[in-house]
């Protein structure tokens, strides 16, 4: 597989993580938050997984990770005002982590 497949494979997950955050989020959340917004926390909560090497720790013993949501929205709601994105409010953007990792439960990705 090319480079190019991996694009399309990457963009194809994207797509679908954005649907089920739209469906997970609260009714009063759905119209809060524009696809482009979307996609840009999740660009920031990926981000946020390859930097703080909270995915480098040992699993505990049933073979999982604990990862600090707060820590996520915080770094979020941080870098979106130096992206000059949002503003977004940390109880709101809490749900879309929430979202983000309820779709890689579902995958079978994460707990």
């Amino acid at each position: 597989m090319g480079i190019e497949d991996d694009f399309l494979l990457e963009d194809e997950d994207d797509a679908k993580t954005i649907e089920f955050i739209k469906n997970y989020l609260p009714q009063e959340l759905k119209n809060k938050f524009t696809d482009d917004d979307l996609y840009y926390i999740l660009d920031v909560i990926v981000d946020y997984y390859t930097t703080s090497g909270c995915l480098d720790v040992e699993p505990d013993a049933e073979g999982y990770i604990n990862i600090d949501q707060d820590e996520i929205v915080n770094y979020v709601v941080k870098e979106a005002a130096n992206d000059g994105m949002g503003p977004y409010e940390a109880d709101d953007v809490f749900f879309v982590v929430q979202g983000e990792m309820e779709y890689g439960n579902s995958l079978g990705q994460v707990d």
